[in-house]
C-alpha cells in the first residue's frame, strides 16, 4: 500500500486534513500508506500533516468518519485493506444469521462490554481552532519571503502553521495571508500576533481575519 505524494502534496496545501477539520479514519488510512514522515524538503505541507496525525496515534482506531476520501491518495490494494478492516469492525457484535444460543450470547456480552469500556475511557481531544492571520508589511519593497520565514520560526506547543498566500492590498504591496491550526488551551492568538510583532523590520501589523473552532 503506497500513497500518491504529489497529489496529496497539492491537497494538503490549502487544507489541514484529508477530509473537513478534524483527524478522520481518512486521515489515519493515508498515514499508513505514506508509511514514514516524507521529506519535508520535498513535500512540506504532507511532512506537517504527517506530524500532526502521528500525534493522534493512541486514538487512530476510535477517529470518527469514514475512510472513503483517503481512498483518492492511495493505491487500489489500500481500498480493500480499509474495507476489510471495515467488515471487521461491522462485525462487532457476531453475524446476524449467528445461532443464538448460550454461547452466542456469553460472547456478545462479552464484546458489548469491551466496547463500552474502550469508549468510555477515550480521553476527549483538545479544542481547537483554524485561525486565518493577514500581516502585513511595510511596504512594497519588503522581502515578504524573509517575513513569512520569520514568522513560520515561532515554534510553539500547539501551533500548528499551514498554507500560505499573497494578498494584494493596493499600491504594489501585498500582504501575507496565512492559515494555522491551535489548541485553545495552549496557544492565545494576541501572545502570537506579538511575537510576530516583534519582527519590527518586516511587519507593520497583523490582524486575525478569520477564526473557526474545530
Amino acid at each position: 500500500m503506497s500513497a500518491d505524494l504529489v497529489k496529496l502534496e497539492q491537497h494538503l496545501s490549502t487544507r489541514s486534513y484529508v477530509e473537513g477539520y478534524t483527524p478522520s479514519q481518512a486521515d489515519v488510512l493515508v498515514f499508513k500508506a505514506v508509511g514514514a514522515a516524507p521529506d519535508a524538503s520535498k513535500s512540506p505541507n504532507v511532512a506537517r500533516w504527517y506530524n500532526h496525525i502521528q500525534s493522534y496515534s493512541a486514538e487512530h482506531a476510535t477517529l470518527s468518519g469514514s475512510s472513503t476520501a483517503g481512498e483518492a491518495f492511495v493505491g487500489g490494494a489500500a481500498a480493500s485493506a480499509d474495507a476489510a478492516e471495515d467488515d471487521d469492525e461491522v462485525d462487532l457484535f457476531g453475524s446476524d444469521d449467528e445461532e443464538e444460543d448460550a454461547e452466542a450470547e456469553r460472547i456478545k456480552a462479552e464484546r458489548v462490554a469491551a466496547y463500552n469500556a474502550k469508549k468510555a475511557g477515550k480521553v476527549k481531544p483538545a479544542a481547537k481552532s483554524l485561525v486565518t492571520l493577514d500581516v502585513k508589511p511595510w511596504d512594497d519593497e519588503t522581502d515578504m519571503a524573509a517575513l513569512e520565514a520569520a514568522v513560520r520560526s515561532i515554534e510553539q506547543d500547539g501551533l500548528l502553521w499551514g498554507a500560505s498566500k499573497l494578498v494584494p492590498i493596493g499600491y504594489g504591496i501585498k500582504k501575507l495571508q496565512m492559515t494555522l491550526v491551535v489548541e485553545d488551551e495552549k496557544v492565545s492568538t494576541d501572545d502570537l500576533q506579538e511575537k510576530i510583532a516583534e519582527f519590527e523590520d518586516y511587519v507593520q501589523s497583523t490582524d486575525v481575519a478569520a477564526m473557526q473552532k474545530l
